[in-house]
């Protein structure tokens, strides 16, 4: 939200009060806080009929400083808030010395002069200003109509550049930008997001995440162009700086506090096949899929029934539409017998036709209005009123109706929608309405998943989920929502999930082929190889079928080839998993997240890394044409074996069955031999691809997770003259050892091969 008209003037009816003259600080061993008069102040009669602002500054955990702006304490504060892990004991120290006090976490220092100009300063351990809240920083705005918003500003450097704030589908680097968060069932094609994150990346090396759950604008440098500015509709902000030096280190601090995500079952990185949502569709139509993949020799992990398994104005019944499959249990058992899992779609609404409707009206299950009436409306289901999740009794009542479901054989369930919750409601709870509106979906998300892990253990929980929160994380895996069948809608998903993915967010999928309309078969082609080097990979579409024959034949064959691709780098790709489980950094990870020195990865949102060390560019055009930049050292193409030294931008051009799709110098890729499954043993028959880099220093470890995410294998690559040795620990078993583009060898615990 703005307040200023231009850098003189004030917008018409606001009027701003900024943190001026510190009146006094008071400090303790980890904390300090400061009062800071809106004016400056020359005298007694100075200090009255004007505005005191309390800046609290403490650290909730190591390398993360947060503030805290109030102007007037009292307001009731009913939640909900977000759950932040913070550790025992104190993590930070002050240090006074003359006017200056110091509030120092790990490497990250907030400094506050007295004697000076009123400014919050943020430094790195090597005493580097990564930031500061200066002149207009800190401030509270009054709007014409009495509205009362608190406000920051955090200074840009020059050359800065700003990323995250949940899935994006605008430009990649948030500069220049007015970003909103909230909740939204926009598509992918505008500002408006499902997953709204109030956390922002800079290249700079530190994160500002904003505790607040509702309404946060910003302006990134689109009000004063200088600064990133947030503000909130309340009596107090409060915001975190979190410290790096690397956006690694940023992630990973951002994620202890937030919530780290739980590692997916290794079968939900297969492909997911869909009914699609209002295509005709019954268990004969199901079955000639699944039979139609096998036959072309497609493998199928997850079979996913979109909406219409309810019948139509029910949902949610959570009830097989009896007409279209009058034998749910024998057919879900019919396709666990071809080796498939199954999921099955919901949502959090109760539509009035669903016979649960008035069994959850009568429990006080369903939001309400102020006067006491359920709240309802007929956008999206007739009559459909809204699960109340912040009621205990509500979330069991929801869970006890999808049980019977697990008991039947569904597998995960996608947690669709979540995104258009009202604000003129009263909850269970006494959650203030407004800040529900974005935290709704966390608590509906956090539900289905506890269930899931009730019942099916630790680490076989996944939902497909399309809205999100900070948070929200900790409850994978998230798709992109509803974009068109087309190449701008494929690079706008691609934008939105290397935006979610600074955002702390390990997982990520989309649509293949996009969801509304029918991709021409150039565009299904080319989203079928992004889509299969994604973290999770799904053929879903609105109103046509997203199997690969109704789009010829070599579409079969591009889908064929990509997904025994992935079977056999899941290794790799689990390993990655594990690493995003463990430390909060993600699977698909935007260049500058790798290459943060790198000044040409800053602004790339057309290419990722997929883990550590696969470069991906997505073709985004028919006649295969791709830009494509490497950084500095050898890349060697996983497909075709070229090898490529960068720093470099390459056109490049390639047919349906490839794409820009190289690995990093030093690289070693664990390679399983099946390429029929995503959960095979991998060990068995397991090939280290190896791509030594230059000079006689080569060492390299690697671990080989197992389904759990705990390692199974590890192995030592070292350079030894001219030859390559290879080590392995934890495993007895025959392993092959490949050096790119040269020779190869086959032994157990220790393997040698010739490098020239």
């Amino acid at each position: 939200m703005k307040f200023t008209d231009g850098f003189w003037l004030v917008r018409d009816g606001v009027r701003i009060s900024y943190a001026t003259d510190v009146r006094d600080v008071r400090s303790g061993a980890d904390r300090f806080t400061a009062h800071a008069a809106v004016r400056k102040v020359t005298g007694r009669g100075g200090t009255l009929n004007a505005p005191l602002l309390t800046v609290d500054c403490f650290s909730p955990a190591e390398g993360v400083i947060g503030v805290r702006v109030t102007h007037h304490a009292g307001k009731r504060r009913p939640g909900p808030d977000f759950a932040l892990t913070t550790p025992a004991g104190e993590t930070a120290r002050v240090r006074r010395d003359g006017t200056v006090t110091e509030l120092t976490s790990g490497p990250l220092t907030l400094r506050l002069d007295e004697s000076a100009p009123w400014a919050l300063a943020f430094h790195d351990a090597d005493g580097r200003e990564l930031t500061r809240s200066g002149r207009k920083g800190t401030a509270f705005a009054v709007t014409g109509d009495g509205t009362h918003h608190m406000l920051a500003q955090l200074a840009l450097g020059v050359g800065e550049q700003i990323y995250g704030l949940g899935e994006r589908f605008t430009p990649f680097v948030k500069n220049g930008q007015v970003v909103d968060i909230w909740q939204a069932d926009g598509g992918t094609s505008s500002e408006q997001a499902y997953k709204n994150v109030p956390f922002y990346l800079s290249s700079r090396g530190y994160g500002v995440f904003v505790n607040h759950p509702g309404a946060v604008s910003f302006e990134v440098g689109s009000e004063s162009v200088g600064q990133v500015q947030f503000s909130v509709e309340d009596q107090t902000l409060e915001y975190y700086v979190v410290a790096g030096p690397t956006p690694k280190d940023v992630l990973t601090r951002y994620t202890a506090l937030t919530g780290r995500p739980a590692l997916p079952p290794a079968w939900s990185f297969g492909l997911w096949l869909s009914t699609s949502f209002t295509t005709s569709y019954d268990e004969r139509t199901v079955m000639s899929f699944v039979d139609g993949m096998a036959e072309r020799g497609i493998p199928v992990s997850v079979f996913h029934f979109d909406c219409f398994w309810m019948r139509e104005y029910q949902w949610c019944d959570f009830q097989w539409d009896p007409d279209v499959f009058p034998d749910p249990e024998g057919m879900l058992a019919r396709l666990k017998e071809k080796g498939l899992r199954v999921s099955a779609w919901i949502n959090p609404y109760i539509a009035q036709k669903s016979p649960l409707f008035d069994e959850a009206a009568a429990l006080g299950h369903l939001v309400r209005r102020p006067d006491g009436d359920i709240w309802q409306w007929d956008l999206w289901q007739a009559g459909m009123g809204l699960v109340d999740f912040t009621s205990p009794d509500a979330r069991a009542w929801f869970q006890s109706k999808l049980k019977p479901l697990l008991d039947q054989g569904v597998d995960c369930f996608k947690t669709d929608f979540g995104e258009r919750v009202p604000t003129d409601v009263v909850w269970h709870d006494g959650s203030d309405p407004e800040r529900m509106h974005n935290y709704y979906t966390h608590l509906y998300n956090r539900t289905v998943f506890e269930l899931l892990e009730q019942e099916r253990g630790p680490g076989e929980a996944v939902l497909f989920a399309r809205s999100a929160t900070a948070g929200g994380q900790q409850y994978p895996v998230h798709w992109g929502g509803d974009c068109w069948s087309s190449f701008e809608a494929m690079a706008e998903s691609l934008r939105g999930g290397l935006s979610l993915s600074l955002s702390g967010f390990g997982f990520w999928s989309h649509d293949i082929g996009g969801f509304e309309g029918t991709p021409e078969p150039s565009v299904f082609k080319r989203w079928l190889a992004f889509g299969l080097l994604s973290s999770h990979s799904r053929l879903h579409g609105s109103s046509s079928y997203r199997v690969p024959w109704e789009f010829g034949d070599e579409a079969v064959a591009v889908a064929r080839h990509f997904t025994l691709l992935k079977h056999r780098l899941m290794p790799y790709l689990y390993g990655a998993a594990a690493e995003a489980h463990r430390t909060g950094v993600p699977v698909m990870r935007p260049m500058v997240l790798e290459f943060p020195h790198d000044p040409a990865c800053r602004p790339l949102d057309r290419q990722y890394m997929l883990g550590p060390d696969l470069l991906v560019a997505p073709v985004f055009t028919e006649d295969g044409e791709v830009e494509v930049y490497l950084p500095e050292g050898t890349w060697t193409h996983l497909l075709s074996g070229e090898r490529v030294t960068g720093p470099a931008w390459r056109t490049e051009r390639h047919g349906y069955d490839s794409l820009p799709l190289y690995v990093r110098e030093g690289a070693v890729l664990p390679l399983a031999a099946d390429g029929t499954r995503p959960d095979g043993d991998w060990l068995e028959a397991l090939t280290l691809l190896v791509h030594p880099s230059t000079g006689p220093g080569y060492d390299a470890e690697i671990t080989v997770p197992d389904a759990a995410g705990a390692p199974a294998a590890g192995f030592r690559v070292r350079r030894d003259g001219d030859l390559l040795r290879v080590t392995a620990s934890g495993t007895g078993r025959p392993f092959t050892v490949r050096v790119a583009g040269g020779a190869s060898a086959e032994g157990t615990g220790e393997v040698t091969v010739p490098l020239a």
